[in-house]
């Protein structure tokens, strides 16, 4: 299969739905072999039954728990034994839970950084030889807006400081990762509509949930619009590119709220 990915291997977590499912359909479509896999069993070969139906190559591992060392490693290590590299890693997973400072429970707090820390540090840590191998090869992290503002509407300390240490993991990981040709780049999303945002930031009693009205562009983003600069920075077009933090909210983060 041609495309912008072509001959590639791409590993993706969270592809049971939302952005990782778009993510696995694209890589796939762009002439990827994806290897993706969620806690969501179903999920997961929900959608790589949708890559087949589109003539794509992708391969699951359901019930995978992203943060459990032993059970990242296997599947990390798989995936190497079966194509000899990883090319792309692309960690897309990740859960978060949101409550004012006061609030905050020690089971929240570690809930949050367990989910969206330790299951981007333990896929990175396991693919990493495996990434050497590729010669160019790419990890795409995921951070937010919440990792480089605070916000007066939406109570996310934990969700702040986990995500802002994912856009620091992006230098450090671009640094290491440099004399090894493995490129580290982060993208980080504002408002995207997903299943997971519809049931919490924009249920009708959240106080977010008429944020499209403050956001510049005018209107929530989509699954796609986070994928199709995944997709770039997947691609060897990206090849002089590592270290960056691309802001991907309609203009949010950029300008003075209304």
């Amino acid at each position: 299969m041609s495309g912008r990915l072509a001959g590639k291997v791409a590993a993706v977590t969270g592809v049971g739905s939302g952005q990782g499912r778009e993510a696995a359909l694209r890589f796939a479509a762009e002439g990827a072999a994806v290897h993706g896999c969620d806690v969501d069993a179903s999920g997961a070969e929900e959608t790589a039954t949708l890559v087949a139906a589109t003539g794509g190559t992708m391969t699951v591992a359901g019930s995978v728990d992203l943060t459990d060392e032993a059970a990242v490693a296997e599947w990390i290590d798989g995936i190497g034994s079966v194509r000899g590299r990883i090319d792309v890693l692309y960690a897309n997973a990740g859960r978060a839970r949101f409550a004012p400072v006061p609030d905050i429970a020690i089971d929240d707090w570690r809930f949050v950084m367990t989910n969206e820390l330790d299951l981007v540090f333990l896929p990175v840590r396991a693919a990493w030889n495996h990434l050497r191998e590729s010669g160019n090869a790419s990890i795409i992290l995921v951070g937010s807006t919440a990792g480089v503002s605070g916000s007066m509407s939406n109570s996310r300390l934990a969700h702040t400081a986990s995500k802002g240490a994912v856009i620091a993991m992006t230098r450090q990981l671009a640094a290491e990762g440099a004399p090894h040709h493995i490129r580290a780049n982060c993208v980080s999303p504002g408002m995207i509509r997903t299943p997971q945002s519809e049931s919490t930031l924009l249920n009708a009693d959240h106080p977010m949930n008429t944020i499209a009205s403050a956001i510049p562009l005018g209107r929530l983003g989509t699954s796609a619009d986070v994928v199709n600069y995944a997709v770039f920075l997947a691609s060897d077009e990206s090849s002089y590119v590592t270290g960056t933090n691309l802001m991907v909210d309609g203009g949010w983060s950029a300008v003075l709220p209304h």
